[in-house]
């Protein structure tokens, strides 16, 4: 239990069947010149010279007052909530302890009770000590609106929201909070259509949500972004003028209820959605697509849930053609897969808008709120001295944080290509696109006034591809969007290992058109899910700590198909990081860089086992240090490859073995034990790298192993390129201080099994002085 001073009765009987509270605050505290625990009830008056009409809302049954305990009843919340109350004014409302054991007997001790309980997960943190955290009310405006400076600076301050204010909040919470993506800020909100009696418009109000979706809602959300938005929400710039669906690309024509062709130019819908293991009953096979290609063929009673309650929808909301991959492509067809994996970039890119099915953990569950009982929003709503006051459902971010469907492998580039956005949550529905985003208890959508900035403004899933074209000039600007990429996609799970380069291969086509990597062709700016042009940089991907150490494989145990040197070779996640992340576990998210390539020429086995020159980019020698200058560096192994007899002598060559030349040298490693933040129960760790040279075990470099590696051991390390460098890499005190690219990446590799290749095993950096002082050798290696 929490360690609280003489907890009562009453608080553990306070609800928790609540999603978990939100909405995001950007602004400044309101100005106000005096506050006092009791604020006078004072007339209002409309705050905006010409009110805005309120949509048409439910009618709402009449109801009393909650009651309120001493403190509470103290507050005028029409005052509150009319003048505002700065944050350097908040005022104490009393002990957190003392706030929980009156919530069932106070209306708005419960209402703040329900927030911190549900935003802190105090049920799930039973021993936080809360005992001493005090509690003070302020009020904050909830955001600007996208007008003139000169216009009133009453239109400036539209909204408030009722701030809770804890000293302090514990350590273990925030880092809870932020895990789940919850908002740290602890609200609670006006209803909108109480607006009035505070002399204020509904806009950035609260409004009622539903057991059903409001589909009128939806349909005005759509409306908005496309007459509204303009190029920013209709164009994707990474799609070509003459990119159009191919005619093999088809969609479910929800009012003849048959797959169809895709009309040329049609407008349609696509589905995001979990199918949650095999769905055999209900693909489209080459032994029923020709039934379902006539009107009725598609038999309703074998759709799952997710499926049918997405035709539902999309007819209610006047659309037609609807994309959905188990229907639209031939599962049994390798040939059509293999197709129409070939055009996802433009199938999500060109839907008019996806809705996401982010509410269930399989294609069998209902579509929240299309079908009654399918979903209970549990929105708490208290009427408070005439005023409805309700709980912030949780932020759309939080909400999609905490689903399954985040966490497939599949979903990442579905909703990083889509252009708009519907999601389906059991806790509401909300609208993402380039521009804005709206949820249904927020009324934040434009009603008179375009907002610059509200509650939902920084609290949707963000993540758009690419929205703005790249500046001029940054030709390999995409690898830092490319290591974003898959840092994210990584950390997802797959049902089929074997999909794994399949399910971001929409997203590498994107980049590949949209950049004009290798002339805008996806097939050669890309390799196993590597980019091509920039290789060396790909090179150097890291394992998340925790990651399986597990080649992996397909269901028969092949793991032939992808090349250990590429990440998707792998099982788990896989992070890009500056050379920082050697002496720090924490310090991951950094680009690394190179300042000189030291491979001269990269060659790949192709499908036919023949030996391919790749067009990898080379950075050229950068100026250095006066240090560098008057030392030997590292020098460029040269020399043609004799690719014949390599081919020959080594046939067959399995295809994306990677061949050439660069130095090679053995030193031993050992587990560091000076790492920050390093977790000693991970799967991998970092090792000193070590060199008898000028005296025994000098540390010369770090290298990212598997945690079962012995300590110490030898391994052999080949050189990639030049990088730049952080303290405690190396031993300075004895080989000399740091300067500019001293340090050279390595990759750590063994011999396969009964081969000549070589496969990767880690990849870490060595100090140049050092491995210039080592017995290395030239040589060609053969990287599988």
């Amino acid at each position: 239990m929490h360690h609280v001073h003489q907890p009562g009765p009453t608080a553990a009987r306070i609800s928790t069947a609540f999603p978990m509270v939100m909405s995001i605050d950007r602004s400044k505290s309101l100005q106000h010149p005096s506050c006092k625990l009791r604020l006078l009830k004072i007339r209002t008056k409309d705050s905006i010279s010409h009110p805005i009409p309120s949509n048409h809302t439910p009618e709402i049954p009449p109801e009393n007052d909650a009651p309120l305990c001493s403190t509470c009843s103290s507050l005028d919340l029409h005052a509150i909530l009319h003048d505002g109350v700065p944050r350097e004014h908040a005022i104490p409302i009393g002990n957190l302890t003392d706030i929980l054991n009156k919530s069932n007997q106070c209306g708005l001790c419960n209402l703040i009770a329900i927030v911190i309980r549900r935003a802190w997960n105090l049920d799930k943190l039973p021993d936080i000590d809360i005992s001493d955290i005090t509690c003070a009310l302020h009020t904050m405006e909830c955001g600007y609106p996208n007008i003139p400076s000169y216009i009133s600076p009453a239109l400036m301050n539209i909204c408030h929201r009722l701030h809770i204010q804890t000293f302090d909040r514990p350590r273990d919470v925030t880092a809870a909070m932020v895990a789940a993506r919850s908002n740290l800020l602890l609200e609670i909100q006006l209803l909108g259509e109480d607006a009035s009696k505070v002399g204020r418009t509904k806009e950035l109000h609260g409004r009622r949500v539903g057991q059903n979706v409001d589909i009128a809602l939806l349909k005005r959300w759509i409306h908005i972004c496309e007459h509204e938005h303009g190029e920013l929400c209709e164009t994707v710039w990474w799609r070509g003028t003459g990119d159009v669906l191919p005619k093999s690309v088809r969609v479910v024509d929800v009012t003849r209820m048959a797959v169809v062709r895709a009309p040329p130019s049609c407008r349609f819908v696509a589905l995001s959605y979990l199918w949650g293991g095999t769905g055999e009953e209900y693909w489209t096979t080459r032994a029923n697509i020709k039934q379902r290609r006539a009107q009725g063929g598609l038999d309703v009673s074998v759709l799952p849930s997710t499926i049918l309650d997405t035709i539902q929808l999309v007819r209610q909301l006047g659309e037609r053609y609807l994309w959905i991959d188990a229907l639209c492509i031939v599962q049994d067809d390798p040939k059509d897969k293999t197709v129409q994996i070939g055009v996802m970039e433009l199938i999500y890119g060109s839907s008019a808008f996806t809705i996401f099915a982010a509410g269930g953990t399989s294609a069998h569950d209902p579509l929240p709120g299309i079908r009654p009982g399918t979903r209970d929003p549990k929105q708490q709503i208290a009427k408070i001295q005439g005023l409805h006051l309700a709980v912030p459902l949780i932020l759309p971010c939080e909400a999609i944080a905490s689903s399954a469907w985040d966490t497939r492998g599949w979903t990442y580039q579905e909703v990083m290509l889509s252009r708009r956005r519907i999601f389906l949550t059991p806790h509401h529905v909300h609208f993402e696109c380039g521009k804005d985003i709206w949820s249904e208890d927020v009324i934040a959508e434009r009603i008179n006034l375009p907002w610059a900035s509200h509650p939902l403004k920084y609290g949707g899933t963000g993540s758009f591809t690419f929205a703005r074209a790249p500046l001029q000039g940054t030709s390999s600007a995409y690898m830092s969007h490319y290591m974003s990429i898959i840092g994210k996609y990584t950390r997802r799970r797959l049902t089929m290992e074997s999909d794994i380069v399949n399910a971001v291969t929409a997203l590498i086509n994107a980049m590949a058109k949209g950049f004009k990597l290798a002339g805008g062709n996806p097939g050669r700016a890309f390799r196993f899910g590597m980019p091509i042009v920039d290789l060396e940089l790909a090179l150097v991907w890291q394992p998340t700590p925790n990651a399986s150490c597990v080649r992996r494989a397909t269901g028969d145990g092949n793991m032939t198909l992808w090349p250990s040197w590429s990440w998707a070779a792998w099982r788990g996640a896989v992070q890009y990081s500056e050379v920082s992340l050697f002496v720090d576990a924490q310090n991951g998210g950094v680009s690394p860089c190179i300042t000189q390539s030291l491979v001269e020429q990269w060659h790949m086995v192709d499908g036919d086992g023949q030996l391919v020159p790749q067009d990898v980019r080379r950075t050229g020698r950068m100026a250095g240090s006066v240090e560098e200058a008057n030392s030997s560096p590292y020098i460029i192994p040269k020399g043609d490859i004799d690719t014949q007899t390599l081919i020959t002598e080594n046939a067959p060559l399995q295809p994306g073995t990677l061949v050439f030349r660069t130095r090679s040298a053995h030193f031993n490693v050992t587990k560091a034990d000076d790492v920050a933040g390093a977790d000693p129960k991970a799967n991998y760790a970092t090792y000193s790298i070590l060199s008898d040279v000028p005296r025994p075990s000098t540390l010369v470099g770090r290298v990212i192993l598997p945690r079962s590696t012995h300590s110490p051991t030898s391994c052999e390390f080949i050189v990639l390129f030049r990088t730049n460098q952080t303290k405690g890499l190396y031993d300075e005190d004895t080989l000399g201080k740091r300067y500019f690219g001293c340090m050279l990446y390595v990759m750590a590799v063994q011999k396969m099994q009964d081969e000549k290749r070589m496969e990767r095993v880690g990849v870490g950096v060595i100090f140049e002085h050092a491995w210039r002082n080592s017995t290395g050798e030239q040589k060609v290696v053969l990287l599988g």
